[in-house]
C-alpha cells in the first residue's frame, strides 16, 4: 500500500510539472503574439504618416507654382499695357498737324446752345485720336430742313473775310477746336422751316458724305447766321463769330 501511495504521489507530482509547463509554453505564445501587435501597428501608422507627409508636400509645392504662375500673368498684362501705351504716344506738335489733316475716324463732333444766348450755337470738334491734326479754319454749315429731298436751297452763314497764316487750325490730342454760329444775330423775325444744322468738321479735305446733321428743335428762326473761325475756347470763338462779314 505504501507503495500504491507513493506512485500516485509522484504520478501527480509529474502531471502538475507537465501542466505547469504547457502553462508556461502558452503564456509565452500569447506574450510574443501581443507584443508583434503594436509593432506593426506602429509601423503601418509611420509609413501612414510618411505617405501623407509626402502628399501633403507635394500639394503645397504644386499650390505654389500655380500661384507664382498667376501673379507672373498679372505683372506682364499690367506693365505691357501701361508701358506699351506711355512710350507709342503720338506726335502732338504744330508741325505734324500741318502735314496731316484730320480724319473724321479721329474726330467726335458736338453741338449745343450756347449757354446765355437764345441763337447761337456751339460746334466743338474733339480730336480723339493719337496725333494732332490739322482742321481748315472753320467747318463747313449748312442750314436746312431735315425731311427735305433737296437742299440747294439750304442757308450758308458768313464767315470773317482776309483769311490768311498757317495752313492749318492744329488740334492736339485730347483738345477741341470751336467755332460759334450765330443763327440770328438781330432776333429779328426769320425762317421758320430750318430745323437742322448740316456739320463738316474740315471742308477743305474731307468728302461731303461725311457731313454730319444735327436737330435744332422746333422753335428756331434763321436770319442772316453768322459763324466764326475755329478756337480753343467758346469766348475767343464768339468774338470770331461777331467778325463774320467783315474783311
Amino acid at each position: 500500500m505504501s507503495t500504491l501511495r507513493n506512485r500516485t504521489t509522484v504520478l501527480a507530482a509529474a502531471t502538475t510539472a507537465v501542466l505547469a509547463l504547457a502553462l508556461t509554453a502558452c503564456g509565452g505564445d500569447d506574450s510574443g503574439t501581443k507584443s508583434a501587435g503594436p509593432a506593426s501597428d506602429a509601423a503601418a501608422a509611420a509609413a501612414s504618416t510618411d505617405a501623407t507627409d509626402a502628399t501633403t508636400t507635394g500639394t503645397a509645392k504644386t499650390g505654389g507654382a500655380g500661384q507664382n504662375t498667376g501673379a507672373t500673368k498679372t505683372g506682364t498684362s499690367k506693365t505691357g499695357t501701361s508701358n506699351g501705351s506711355a512710350k507709342t504716344g503720338g506726335d502732338t506738335s504744330d508741325s505734324y498737324a500741318y502735314k496731316h489733316p484730320c480724319k473724321s475716324g479721329d474726330l467726335s463732333v458736338r453741338v449745343y446752345p450756347r449757354e446765355g444766348s437764345a441763337t447761337q450755337q456751339v460746334i466743338e470738334v474733339n480730336n480723339v485720336g493719337a496725333n494732332s491734326c490739322g482742321l481748315s479754319y472753320f467747318p463747313r454749315v449748312s442750314l436746312g430742313a431735315a425731311k427735305a429731298s433737296d437742299h440747294s436751297s439750304d442757308i450758308q452763314p458768313t464767315v470773317p473775310g482776309g483769311l490768311g497764316g498757317a495752313p492749318a487750325y492744329p488740334v492736339k490730342p485730347k483738345t477741341a477746336a470751336i467755332a460759334v454760329i450765330d443763327l440770328n444775330p438781330s432776333g429779328a423775325n426769320g425762317l421758320t422751316w430750318i430745323d437742322e444744322m448740316n456739320v463738316l468738321a474740315d471742308g477743305d479735305h474731307m468728302p461731303n458724305a461725311e457731313t454730319q446733321n444735327f436737330e435744332l428743335g422746333p422753335d428756331v428762326k434763321v436770319r442772316d447766321p453768322k459763324l466764326g473761325l475755329y478756337r480753343s475756347t467758346v469766348a475767343e470763338a464768339v468774338s470770331s463769330m461777331k467778325q463774320a462779314g467783315t474783311s
